[in-house]
């Protein structure tokens, strides 16, 4: 496979198989992203990005706290503790924010953001109606961004990093087949 561009047509048909009939119900609900402080990470993502906060939850005794945000309307968010809960956990693709007590004051602490070696988690992707929209607010917001969608091979998405530095891809739906021809 090396140096041939990644899998064939077969072989990733060969690969994927049926999942047991169990599986059918499953669904991606949350990627958990460490935050160094919660007050600038809820910042960006409800004002930045226009998440919203669907539930927090103090774990005293461990010493942190989750955040769970979606792009979900307030209005539907349930008063109910334990409605609230359940319905946060079937809320699909939600990011997990997650805090441990006194990080924030850890001058010498960073979290490691994937993109730098050793290479591994890459980034999230958020989808928007217009990338050059978005990217517009995102600069007047003083955004920091790693690709901007002008910029390098593949135009009309752009990368942006978070205040823990984790990337987060802006893209459209509708521009994704234009970046998929060669």
């Amino acid at each position: 496979m090396e140096g041939k561009g990644g899998l064939s047509d077969e072989a990733v048909s060969a690969a994927c198989k049926e999942g047991n009939p169990i599986t059918k119900d499953y669904m991606m609900q949350q990627t958990m992203l460490r935050v160094k402080d919660p007050a600038k990470s809820l910042d960006f993502y409800t004002r930045i990005l226009g998440m919203t906060l669907l539930q927090k939850i103090d774990f005293p005794s461990m010493r942190f706290t989750l955040y769970f945000l979606g792009f979900e309307e307030k209005s539907d968010i349930p008063a109910d503790i334990k409605e609230r809960t359940a319905w946060t956990f079937s809320r699909r693709a939600t990011i997990e924010l997650t805090h441990n007590w006194g990080s924030e004051l850890d001058e010498s602490l960073s979290y490691h953001n994937g993109n730098n070696e050793p290479r591994g988690f890459g980034h999230i992707g958020i989808a928007v109606p217009d990338v050059y929209a978005a990217c517009k607010l995102f600069e007047e917001q003083k955004v920091k961004f790693v690709k901007k969608p002008e910029s390098g091979k593949m135009k009309d998405l752009a990368f942006i990093v978070d205040p823990d530095g984790y990337w987060i891809e802006i893209l459209s739906p509708n521009n994704m087949v234009s970046l998929m021809s060669p």
